[in-house]
């Protein structure tokens, strides 16, 4: 890295990696005066060894990291010193962003170590210049703010040296104008776009085959594997280390890039595209605007086929058709999808001679065409096939588990530059990756059941930080009226504590129900802001509860999905963490379903192998929100009575941290009693 020689002289001898992290990390070592606030910790040196280890004789190694441990350091120090090229992976672009921009570059400041890192998203990070001008040029977008944003995206198009669009914070991560400013595989010219020597992509790539340090995100690697086409082709085989961290989310990541999928925003994307090259580079060639719209009508019957009794989930496709699709609309759907497309290729075909996006076009229609008749037909036994139901309706057909690409396509394959014999690093971090020693929740679907296992203690005292109260008088989470009284318990623990308060849902209608609850609930505390997801970006919501204290604003967040994990606020902005009810996998969830059916088929018992510890997984993500540093303090809620009253209580209770336990009432109105009487000081 800037002087491979003088850095890999550090692990010239077996187990002088191991040493030299271990002087870094130690007791005044390097860190303890260049990085501010840091203190070695024993087991974030033991976890750097492991990592260390691992570099030096390749192999997999598996870590689990609680909050507090430093694992972001205990695996940079080694992957630093050792000289090697290196991939660094995140499931979330948070995170990938905060290791290219803060991490790396204070840990290589500290060290004094001269590292090229770059920076490498997927395609939908970054403003593709050919498609902006399509977009200025085209059809303006319907509403004013979308036509203000647009040109606000062409003014800033003129002065960034990335095209990042993490740049624009204000552009809502699911805005309408992304797609199209942003190219896919699908839809890029390539090396025949007009922008292609400009292309933020392609430099992108360019400074990443340069690179010692690479940090990219789980979907683009998965994306690599499957296509083939994010320029990993070229970086991988020289790496000699690949760092997966929030691997916990590594499996789920991977089947949606091994898998096939046909989608309505598909039809209508390249019904947009062809209308728009049709009437810049071939106007009056073909009715261009009545074969876009046959894409739009075959888009929305496949909607109608679904129905409207489900509006955002999964459905289950075992037979012919999706679990409570009548078969006629269906067909009727697939059928129109089929004739729409062969249309489009017949007429991409004719007009490939005005230019190459119409030969880019055609491939397009012409894979969509594929999908369609492999939907029309049957079901791989080995594979799980559903409906994804949303704004846009999506049919997946995918894997089971990500075990067989990862042993056929990561484990066994060298590293070229070092000869046949030089075996890969694959380091997996995360701080959940389940309840039991050898951690086979994560380990057995992502095919690493021979890999190194680490698990590590937390440096919290969770028994002086925090504490558990599980509500005795609640009723059963199916009654319906759980979510009220949940609602009730949060609005005197939040008025006593001033906000402070994230509420977990397990389900968007508890949410709504919580949500709506708290609003009328805190009337009587103006002072109060209930928060509730889906009524601002996270990005926003985050950053609103962080702040609410020093506005003089306590707040409430009811959230779910997402903010389960990924939602750091240190401090005591946070002193309350609300679990609806235990996060138990949905049993008609299709893959949920196929992943129970063939543990079962097996002999095995489903609810003890996979659903009981993805449950553990789940609950301590969401309880990991609560204490992020050593000087935390706060209590967790539980408001199930599950984990009391049914022997697979004591499972999940002991996966989660030790808190001391607050078994009345009366406990835990004296912990909000401390918790408040600790704010009244600090605001004084």
């Amino acid at each position: 890295m800037g002087d491979d020689c003088e850095r890999a002289a550090v692990a010239d001898d077996a187990g002088a990696l191991e040493s030299a992290v271990r002087a870094v990390l130690g007791e005044g070592g390097a860190l303890t005066d260049a990085v501010d606030d840091y203190r070695p910790r024993a087991e974030q040196v033991r976890m750097a060894q492991a990592v260390a280890r691992s570099i030096e004789r390749g192999g997999a190694l598996v870590v689990e990291a609680p909050t507090g441990v430093g694992k972001t350091f205990a695996y940079l120090v080694p992957a630093l010193l050792s000289g090697e090229r290196v991939i660094l992976s995140t499931a979330t672009k948070a995170l990938q962003d905060q290791l290219y921009a803060r991490d790396l570059p204070r840990l290589a400041r500290a060290l004094k170590l001269p590292v090229r890192k770059a920076l490498l998203k997927g395609r939908s990070s970054y403003l593709c210049l050919h498609r902006l001008e399509q977009a200025v040029h085209g059809e303006p977008p319907a509403m004013a703010d979308a036509r203000a944003q647009l040109a606000e995206i062409e003014r800033w198009s003129k002065t960034t040296r990335t095209g990042d669009l993490a740049e624009l914070p204000w552009l809502d991560e699911r805005s309408p104008l992304i797609p199209q400013v942003t190219s896919t595989h699908e839809n890029c010219l390539g090396a025949d776009c007009p922008q292609f020597q400009s292309c933020h992509v392609n430099l992108a790539r360019r400074q990443a085959v340069a690179a010692d340090v690479v940090v990219i995100n789980h979907h683009l690697f998965f994306a690599d594997l499957a296509i083939r086409e994010s320029g990993m082709a070229e970086l991988l085989p020289t790496v000699r280390c690949v760092i997966f961290d929030e691997a916990h989310r590594f499996n789920e990541t991977g089947i949606q890039f091994l898998g096939e999928q046909l989608s309505s925003a598909q039809l209508l994307n390249l019904g947009r595209d062809v209308l728009a090259a049709g009437l810049k580079l071939a106007r009056g060639q073909f009715d261009w605007r009545t074969l876009s719209a046959d894409l739009e009508e075959a888009a929305r019957d496949l909607r109608l086929a679904v129905g409207t009794r489900l509006r955002s989930g999964r459905l289950r496709w075992r037979e012919q058709v999706p679990e409570g699709v009548d078969e006629a609309p269906w067909a009727h759907a697939l059928e129109r999808c089929d004739d729409a497309l062969t249309a489009v290729e017949k007429a991409l075909q004719t007009a490939g001679d005005f230019g190459p996006d119409f030969m880019r076009l055609r491939a397009r229609a012409d894979r969509l065409l594929q999908q369609v008749h492999r939907f029309a037909g049957p079901l791989d036994p080995a594979r799980v096939r559903w409906v994804d139901v949303g704004s846009a309706v999506r049919l997946v057909e995918s894997p089971l588990d990500v075990a067989e690409t990862v042993r056929t396509r990561l484990l066994d394959v060298p590293v070229e530059s070092d000869g046949p014999d030089r075996q890969r690093a694959w380091i997996f971090v995360s701080a959940t990756l389940g309840d039991e020693d050898h951690l086979a929740w994560f380990t057995q679907p992502c095919g690493l059941q021979d890999a190194e296992v680490l698990r590590l203690q937390s440096p919290f005292c969770y028994p002086e930080q925090a504490g558990l109260y599980v509500p005795p008088g609640l009723v059963a989470p199916s009654d319906p009226a759980h979510s009220t009284q949940v609602a009730r318990l949060v609005a005197e623990a939040a008025g006593a504590l001033g906000g402070r308060t994230l509420v977990l849902t397990t389900t968007l209608r508890a949410l709504q129900h919580i949500g709506a609850a708290l609003q009328e609930l805190l009337l009587a505390h103006p002072e109060l802001e209930v928060l509730q997801q889906g009524r601002a970006p996270k990005r926003v919501l985050m950053e609103r509860f962080r702040h609410g204290g020093q506005r003089g604003t306590g707040c409430v967040l009811v959230a779910s999905a997402s903010f389960w994990e990924g939602f750091d606020v240190p401090g005591d902005a946070l002193q309350l963490v609300v679990i609806d009810k235990l996060p138990f996998p949905p049993p008609d969830d299709p893959l949920v379903d196929a992943r129970c059916r063939r543990i079962e088929t097996e002999g095995g018992r489903a609810f003890q192998r996979y659903l009981l510890p993805a449950t553990a997984v789940a609950l301590k993500q969401g309880a990991g929100r609560l204490i992020r540093n050593e000087s935390d303090r706060g209590i967790l809620v539980i408001c199930d009575v599950r984990l009391r009253t049914k022997s697979y209580g004591k499972r999940l209770l002991a996966a989660l941290p030790p808190m001391r336990a607050l078994p009345a009432r009366a406990e835990f109105e004296t912990a909000l009693h401390d918790l408040s009487a600790v704010n009244a000081g600090v605001g004084a």
